[in-house]
């Protein structure tokens, strides 16, 4: 899908700028190019499509039919299947939960979302398959479609609305009552300009941070060297699952992009289940991530969001070293 946006950026680091392809720089301003531009386009788009969908989609009678009756979970199932089947990444997961957020569906499925969505896509179920088989790609996918349910489920039960940022809830509170009858018979190209300019503002109040966060897991991904990581986690020790997942926090990629790296790091005697904890980690907690959703979240509410799925993935890095 970016494959043309690829191009242009290594044309631009490359060609233009005369950067070596091995060199920490040049990789740094690589992949910081080549992923703001995705990002902000993604965030563009992602947003333009909640606005449409939050102009047409009766989101107000999904928010009480969530409130009122008892599905059983399947509200967490639901929103951590949809998380595993959209291809985003930690970073570009935000928007939607600003979407998610805005259009009133309750925090904690929308926290179930947030969990899966980096940490499992199709791009990197399909690389699983061909390096660690079958059995190890299904524990994955169901570990972390699980892990979205019930973190999403534990962090519902803090009621953690008030710990929204303000500016959340500035749009929140700017939610008009329920439109007139004369403005439910609007048509599309009368609602565009407003869904347009709802979305770039939505786009401009988090540009600073999209920017900030990359421009962070730009210089680790050029400068952290990968065996770093493979000399310390591959005794086996009981703290080795614990300590993966501390040092993955740091850094940014996406499960497409990490997976060859966990290949490396199992090929250089570190346990699969702790290389697939350090891989939840890199993917589904990082600094960048954090930096964005600080214009969502309080910092409280990010520290209780980390330690959650920290914890979570500290215990999956544990079963997985049992099953695999």
């Amino acid at each position: 899908m970016f494959d043309g946006l690829q191009h242009f950026s290594d044309w631009l680091i490359y060609s233009v700028f005369s950067l070596g392809a091995d060199s920490h720089l040049g990789t740094a301003l690589n992949f910081f190019v080549y992923d703001t531009i995705k990002i902000l386009i993604l965030l563009f788009v992602i947003v333009f499509i909640m606005g449409i969908v939050n102009e047409y989609f009766p989101v107000e009678r999904l928010k009480n039919y969530l409130h009122r009756n008892k599905l059983y979970g399947l509200e967490y199932l639901f929103a951590s299947v949809f998380g595993a089947i959209t291809p985003f990444c930690s970073c570009s997961s935000v928007p939607l939960f600003i979407g998610f957020v805005q259009g009133g569906i309750p925090l904690g499925v929308t926290f179930a979302f947030l969990i899966t969505s980096p940490l499992v896509n199709e791009v990197a179920i399909a690389i699983f398959i061909g390096m660690f088989g079958l059995k190890a790609t299904l524990i994955y996918v169901l570990s972390g479609i699980i892990l979205g349910m019930l973190g999403g489920w534990i962090l519902d039960k803090f009621n953690l609305t008030p710990l929204l940022s303000d500016w959340v809830k500035s749009i929140l509170d700017s939610k008009t009552q329920p439109g007139t009858f004369e403005e439910e018979q609007k048509s599309f190209r009368e609602r565009l300009p407003d869904i347009t300019r709802g979305a770039w503002d939505i786009v401009k109040g988090v540009l600073l941070y999209v920017i900030i966060g990359i421009g962070i897991g730009a210089a680790m991904h050029g400068y952290v060297p990968e065996n770093f990581f493979g000399q310390y986690l591959g005794g086996g020790q009981w703290w080795t699952v614990p300590l993966a997942v501390i040092l993955a926090v740091p850094m940014y990629a996406n499960a497409a992009g990490i997976v060859p790296v966990i290949q490396v790091f199992v090929a250089k005697g570190v346990p699969l289940g702790t290389a697939i904890a350090f891989m939840m980690g890199t993917i589904g907690l990082s600094i960048p991530e954090a930096t964005l959703l600080k214009k969502v979240m309080t910092m409280k509410l990010i520290g209780i969001y980390f330690g959650v799925v920290t914890v979570f993935i500290i215990i999956s890095g544990f079963i997985f070293n049992l099953l695999l």
